[in-house]
């Protein structure tokens, strides 16, 4: 556009040609380079811009002082930029300071010698009025594209949240399939074990009652046949735990009263040296939740915590609310989960411990959905991690 009117336009003068380029450098540079690009850097530019108009302007008015000039239109380029980039305030001010430059041609006309006829009195105000009339447009026209531009973008992230809440559900819907399939295998499996456990401890223990005396060899594999048949009979009872229906029975309660239980027996339960911190919010009133089956819950949380922390370290466990749910903060200081582990953690029978069945966090994970709750954890490996249980309090 510039070449053109630098090749055809009724003034071919070296200056003005010059200060045509100029400008068009201004305005290819204002979106590319990151110093023009902000609001103050775009502000400059226009200023610029208006500047280098004027001037052509004055070049191409001769005699009259630029009043007369057919470039007057070269000012709405800095005008429209301004609509642009700068909104309303700055649409104004540049509207207002292109019209009152135009105007302060009229300045420079020595009226002793000369005056303007009346008939272009009225292409006067037309000219000025136009630069008014096309500010404001440009300005309402780049408003409503703003306007669009911040629909799109809302419009977007709703999206873009419903795809993330729509992979979450898709992940708690094929978790919980692998729940049920894999609990129903659990509980035929146990029950079809049960009885010959039994049997193979019943046996063991008759023959080391009977085994003669000074026959301490077999006495010992007896011994280790009823200790492994223990070990067994312990896992299929945690294998039924897993595959039982749950029924919940929700009632009022403190949870700070059931963490506390949950704690009690850990104590009672592991000989770990590692202090248990608890930080339970006040806010946090009685609501309606299965007390037995959260202090379940508080309790495996609590167990891997402290098994993933060193003798001498520290374990903290957190209530408080959280947008309309409650929530149980467990945090260690351990030796974390790998990230390409974080996925499988709640799935039965995933395990990283040497004599872990991989159903502790499945069973937490059960308990949660039935309460209509949701379970994280954010981990880095030696560093620790923090599991986050969310419960819908009404």
């Amino acid at each position: 556009m510039f070449l053109i009117i630098a090749a055809a336009g009724p003034h071919r003068d070296p200056q003005c040609i010059s200060f045509l380029f100029l400008i068009a450098g201004l305005q290819l540079a204002e979106p590319r380079v990151p110093a023009l690009a902000t609001r103050r850097g775009s502000v400059v530019a226009n200023l610029l811009k208006m500047g280098l108009g004027y001037l052509i302007i004055l070049h191409s008015g001769g005699a009259s002082g630029g009043i007369t000039s057919s470039y007057y239109w070269i000012l709405l380029i800095p005008v429209v930029s301004a609509a642009t980039t700068l909104g309303v305030g700055g649409s104004l001010l540049f509207t207002v300071l292109a019209c009152a430059t135009y105007l302060s041609s009229l300045l420079l006309i020595d009226w002793e010698s000369k005056e303007i006829p009346a008939d272009q009195v009225p292409e006067l105000i037309l000219r000025v009025v136009s630069l008014a009339v096309i500010g404001f447009l440009a300005q309402r026209l780049a408003e409503a594209n703003r306007m669009e531009t911040r629909r799109a973008q809302a419009a977007a992230e709703q999206l873009a949240e419903a795809n993330r809440n729509l992979q979450k559900a898709e992940a708690v819907a094929r978790r919980s399939e692998r729940l049920a399939a894999l609990g129903q295998l659990s509980a035929g499996l146990a029950h079809e074990l049960r009885n010959p456990l039994g049997t193979m401890r019943g046996s063991a223990e008759m023959l080391r009652n009977n085994l003669p005396a000074g026959n301490e060899v077999a006495a010992e594999l007896a011994g280790f046949i009823s200790s492994e048949v223990d070990r067994i009979n312990s896992l299929v009872t945690r294998f039924l735990d897993f595959a039982r229906p749950l029924e919940l029975q929700p009632q009022p309660a403190e949870l700070s009263e059931v963490v506390d239980r949950a704690i009690a027996q850990l104590e009672r339960d592991t000989p770990r040296q590692v202090a248990v911190y608890k930080n339970y919010s006040p806010d946090v009133r009685p609501f309606p939740f299965d007390a037995e089956l959260i202090e379940r819950v508080v309790y495996n949380l609590l167990l891997n915590a402290v098994q993933a922390t060193p003798n001498g370290g520290a374990v903290t466990v957190k209530t408080r609310p959280a947008e309309g749910d409650v929530e149980i903060c467990v945090i260690d200081r351990g030796s974390g989960i790998p990230p390409e582990q974080v996925e499988n953690i709640f799935n039965p029978f995933f395990t990283t411990k040497k004599d872990g069945a991989g159903l502790g966090l499945a069973i937490v994970s059960k308990i949660v959905d039935l309460h209509g709750g949701r379970i994280s954890v954010e981990s880095e490996p030696g560093k620790g991690s923090v599991f986050r249980v969310f419960l819908p309090s009404p």
